[in-house]
């Protein structure tokens, strides 16, 4: 047995390695032999070099800072975890804070990276305590075979140490318990996508890193490319760093890209990327190394899921919105809600999913992307349609309810037994589905559609690609019920664009009528008058070949608003022509509106007293039928004929009841137009302004054109 050890036999950790050799670069020196009497060791400085230009991570060096400081002096040894996704930082973190303490750590800085390591908990940590033993001078032939005498004997090894022990792409949390050194001061860092809550329990530290805001991923752009080739492309660069989510990786790569291929613009790259389908391989082979590519630290996490997790990722891959809850992911894959629940739970651990504050779920863009290809990989060919066909159906069910909920009465081409009687949806015709909770049904579900409007305009998105145009149609002729309250415009255009195009496919020309002649509206609101009448002729004739009495009243009061604009003449003989054929087919809802559209367009045309008789009569109608929130739009229009008449008083009592009533409804639109001319009547300039600054509010949100119009008249006041 050499001389330098001693006592230290296979199996045991009774013997003390006295002194012992060191592996540097893949070679193993004998200090005996390789160094000259009372030399010291070398200090190992095994963590690598943190990337080039790091940005904004500083809040979480600092808080690293403070969790290791406080464990100066207390029992046991000090652990920081960084958590977050794959390709948010965490390893640049992690030795970015290493070399800024090389100093504090005279006993050396040790390094593990488990996602280089084999599989299985057992099999790993061995191995990485092997490592860390060689780091502190023990030869291979005396590295104790059974993981437990090694860990003994690194516990041993490291108790007169200072040293930093920065761990890598951890997975269990017996990958870092195993490697705690014993010495005073000392400190582990760790980095994981998994969520570590028994390390927490020990009084680890978890320190979740987020995404990087627009700010801070250009910023590293330019570091990376150079901030002129930012400045020369603003716009190209603000939508590449877009594309990317907020990926310190993803970022890194597609500057990778730009390095290399210095012909290559910022638009072009963008130009590259916008195709979703190939979005993911395309930022994730910029690097040209196989092992730093997105995809490479996505696979690491990916091997270690259980079957069930696994399965779920590949679906909420193929789903098509972005926010989704425990039950349409049961729904659509067809497991039990107990193991669906289950599934999304490991796949946050695994912070592949976020959790939001209202209990559903939301997964990074090209996370997204990523479980999609696998998805396309390793499922059946036909696993996305199949994903889009349920959650399509889903949200035709959720949303017609949501329609139902808040105007049961309305004018709508869909059979509600037809959408109901399919099953898989989850939801029934008499079921008041989400809505209710708060004891207002209307209201929770326009609170509901308002929060999914970006997802049933994706999901409209995705079921018009495969092909759903019944599900397309149906789901846009309910989402409108939104846009009649909040006027969302380009959103409101696109859904009935999509619900028009997928009606004229599926023959359903009533249905195609209805939609054609709801576009007319947010077209005129956008200033597009001619493609509303496009869209109107269209609806007319379709209207009159579906014989549908109602629908053409319907499209007969969409012509009058257009006329309004146009014609005063011609939009009274369109109300006239829709109050004739509401009271021929006795709708009584659809005349009391045809009697107040007449009765405005017969004050706009000069006559008053006829129009105060019909929006008298219009009022009284919708308030005996519980329609409160036309009602209030009518009173509106009452206080605008008393203004025309001269009666001023009367016009601003009436128009201040309407705003009011207006504001209760939620109904926005309306309230700002009441408050714009609210503001042509009153005298004080500190009343005129808070009515316009209201007025100004909704427009914006709304992107209507008249707030160019309202803007001006307050920088004029």
């Amino acid at each position: 047995m050499p001389p330098h050890v001693i006592n230290s036999l296979p199996g045991t950790v009774h013997g003390q390695l006295a002194q012992v050799g060191s592996v540097h670069g893949g070679i193993t020196f004998n200090y005996h032999s390789a160094r000259s009497p009372g030399a010291e060791p070398r200090r190992p400085d095994q963590v690598p070099r943190p990337p080039r230009r790091f940005v904004n991570r500083e809040w979480a060096l600092a808080e690293l800072d403070g969790v290791l400081a406080a464990g100066e002096g207390a029992p046991g040894c000090p652990v920081g975890v960084f958590n977050g996704l794959p390709g948010i930082g965490k390893t640049a973190a992690a030795c970015q804070w290493a070399h800024r303490h090389q100093d504090r750590f005279p006993g050396g800085q040790f390094y593990v990276d488990f996602g280089a390591l084999g599989e299985g908990a057992g099999g790993d940590v061995s191995e990485a305590l092997a490592m860390c033993l060689r780091g502190l001078g023990v030869y291979d032939p005396y590295l104790p075979a059974k993981l437990a005498d090694r860990a003994a004997l690194y516990r041993t090894l490291s108790a007169d140490r200072r040293m930093l022990v920065v761990l890598d792409d951890v997975s269990h949390p017996a990958q870092v318990t195993a490697l705690l050194p014993q010495g005073a001061g000392s400190a582990v860092l760790a980095t994981s996508t998994w969520r570590l809550g028994e390390l927490a329990l020990d009084g680890a530290a978890l320190l979740q890193l987020d995404v990087l805001d627009q700010d801070s991923s250009l910023e590293l752009l330019a570091a990376l490319c150079g901030e002129r080739r930012v400045e020369t492309e603003p716009e190209a660069a603000a939508e590449l760093v877009g594309l990317c989510d907020g990926l310190p990786m993803a970022v890194r790569l597609c500057a990778a890209r730009l390095m290399t291929h210095r012909r290559l613009t910022i638009g072009s790259l963008v130009g590259e990327l916008a195709d979703e389908r190939s979005r993911f391989s395309r930022i994730a082979e910029s690097s040209g190394h196989e092992e730093r590519t997105m995809a490479a630290a996505l696979e690491l996490v990916y091997r270690d899921l259980p079957a069930t997790g696994a399965g779920v990722y590949r679906i909420v891959g193929c789903l098509p919105n972005r926010a989704f809850d425990t039950a349409l992911v049961a729904l659509v894959s067809g497991y039990p809600r107990e193991a669906a629940q289950e599934a999304l739970d490991i796949l946050e651990a695994a912070s592949l999913l976020t959790e939001t504050e209202d209990g559903r779920y939301v997964m990074h863009g090209l996370v997204r992307l990523h479980a999609r290809d696998m998805a396309r990989r390793l499922d059946p060919p036909d696993t996305e349609r199949e994903v889009v066909r349920r959650v399509s159906g889903h949200y035709r069910a959720l949303t017609l309810l949501a329609d139902l909920a808040v105007r049961a009465d309305r004018l709508r081409i869909t059979e509600p037994a037809e959408v109901f009687g399919t099953g898989g949806s989850g939801a029934h015709a008499d079921d008041a589905g989400p809505f209710g909770t708060s004891g207002s049904p209307r209201q929770d579900a326009l609170d509901w559609l308002e929060a999914e409007r970006g997802d049933i305009l994706a999901v409209l998105r995705a079921a018009r690609t495969f092909g759903f145009d019944r599900q397309v149609w149906q789901l846009a002729e309910a989402f409108t019920v939104l846009f009649l309250h909040h006027r969302h415009l380009a959103d409101w255009r696109e859904s009935l664009e999509l619900g028009a195009d997928a009606a004229a496919r599926d023959g359903q020309p009533a249905a195609e009528a209805r939609l054609r002649s709801l576009l007319s509206r947010p077209l005129l609101d956008l200033g597009r008058d001619d493609e509303a009448w496009t869209q109107l002729e269209a609806a007319d004739q379709l209207a009159v070949e579906s014989g549908h009495l109602v629908l053409q009243a319907s499209v007969q009061e969409f012509l009058g608003r257009y006329w309004d604009r146009h014609d005063p003449a011609r939009a009274i003989d369109a109300y006239r022509a829709s109050l004739a054929l509401n009271l021929q087919a006795e709708e009584g809802r659809g005349a009391a509106l045809a009697r107040y559209f007449l009765g405005c367009a017969q004050s706009a045309g000069g006559d008053h007293a006829a129009a105060l008789a019909g929006l008298a009569v219009a009022m009284e109608d919708l308030l005996a039928r519980g329609d409160t929130r036309m009602a209030a739009r009518v009173l509106a229009d009452l206080g605008r004929t008393r203004a025309r008449l001269g009666d001023r008083a009367g016009a601003v009592a009436d128009l201040r009841q309407a705003v009011t009533r207006l504001h209760g409804e939620e109904a926005s639109h309306y309230e700002a137009r009441a408050l714009e001319d609210l503001a042509n009547l009153l005298d004080d300039p500190a009343e005129v302004r808070d009515c316009l600054r209201r007025a100004l509010a909704v427009y914006e949100e709304g992107g209507s054109p008249r707030a160019v119009e309202v803007l001006s008249r307050l920088a004029g006041s």
